[in-house]
């Protein structure tokens, strides 16, 4: 099948190419940076996803997904605009058989920057507007919302041992995902998966689910 997959040069999206590619996949990368991938069935096209004046041409892409995001950096207009022109473009089409957009487990809880949280909202609320239109090819669409993952991103708490114990107290598993492990959600959710749509699956070691109760003993 022909996949699409923005943000490709580091982490989740990165994994998500190198999984497909392994399934035996063509796999297509937009991604503003360049990609270390090596593969005869990768194509890479180096742009910004704004860029939508010169987004190349891609016909019959098959399975789209869409990990390209930023955290406190134009949140909305990479996270949920982008977004929106890249699905719009590709996704919506006879070809089409799953669309997956990469949010955040911040989206349910509203607990990051408020623009990020805002943007991962939206991403949500579009999911299920996709999802309905979509259904006219027998195509899914999901988004799958990670809490933390061991990427780049994150180095700046991942490499602080006081800030990382707060985070890890947060977490029931003790643990934050790997992008591989992401990377088997994603081949799950668009591949495997031909029923489940305009859900929202929170993979987040069950971060989302802690909570402090304070009583008197």
């Amino acid at each position: 099948m022909k996949i699409l997959v923005t943000g490709t040069s580091q982490g989740i999206g990165k994994a998500i190419a190198e999984l497909f590619l392994k399934e035996g996949h063509d796999v297509i990368g937009i991604d503003r940076q360049k990609s270390e991938i090596e593969h005869k069935c990768y194509t890479h096209h180096q742009l910004d996803v704004r860029d939508y004046d010169n987004l190349p041409e891609i016909s019959g892409v098959n399975i789209l997904i869409n990990n390209a995001g930023t955290q406190n950096e134009d949140d909305i207009d990479i996270n949920l605009k982008a977004l929106i022109h890249i699905t719009e473009k590709y996704g919506v089409q006879g070809d089409i058989r799953s669309i997956l957009n990469i949010g955040s487990a911040s989206a349910h809880t509203g607990s990051e920057f408020p623009e990020y949280c805002a943007s991962k909202g939206g991403v949500l609320a579009y999911t299920k507007n996709v999802a309905m239109r979509v259904a006219n090819f027998g195509a899914t669409c999901n988004s799958l919302d990670p809490g933390g993952v061991l990427t780049p991103l994150n180095e700046c708490v991942m490499n602080d041992e006081e800030l990382w114990a707060q985070i890890m107290d947060e977490t029931p598993l003790k643990k934050w995902a790997t992008p591989e492990e992401i990377a088997q959600w994603a081949y799950f959710l668009t591949v495997t998966n031909t029923f489940c749509t305009g859900q929202s699956i929170v993979v987040d070691g069950g971060e989302s689910i802690k909570h402090n109760f304070i009583w008197k003993d």
